[in-house]
């Protein structure tokens, strides 16, 4: 049996129903995660649904330098603050370097290593310090055990 994590209230996993993460990939503006967030928990809700929202306040991985990459960790944590307190949703988020993993799980209830840094020890490890449950996106470089 899968051993159970709860994000923010919500269980995945052991004796748990069916949960939903959701969100757009990269936060595009406050009033675009307001309003999706409000939209998405209108239809989980309508479902019985637990949700727990996602998105990104950088996506540090795009394959090109013009490509649009969110507001950044100060901008994006105001957000997901705000995501969080006004729609009473739990939040998960992703970091890409060690140094956002203290600040982050302030206002994250768990944090998301993206798969290309999967094998980042020192970003793993300041993710488990935190005390938040770690959504790590396993690469496909990576053996299934």
């Amino acid at each position: 049996m899968v051993e159970a994590v709860t994000i923010g209230g919500v269980g995945f996993g052991g004796v748990n129903r069916l949960a939903l993460i959701g969100g757009p990939c990269v936060i595009e503006s406050e009033a675009h995660a307001l309003s999706l967030a409000e939209r998405i928990k209108t239809i989980a809700s309508r479902q019985n649904v637990p949700l727990v929202f996602k998105a990104s306040f950088d996506k540090a991985n795009r394959t090109s330098l013009q490509s649009f990459r969110g507001p950044g960790i100060d901008e994006g944590l105001r957000i997901l603050d705000r995501v969080k307190h006004e729609l009473g949703l739990p939040i998960l988020t992703d970091i890409h370097e060690a140094t956002q993993a203290a600040p982050v799980a302030e206002v994250a209830d768990a944090l998301q290593i993206p798969a290309f840094l999967s094998r980042q020890t020192d970003l793993l490890v300041a993710a488990a310090r935190t005390g938040r449950p770690v959504n790590l996106k396993k690469g496909q470089f990576l053996a299934p055990q």
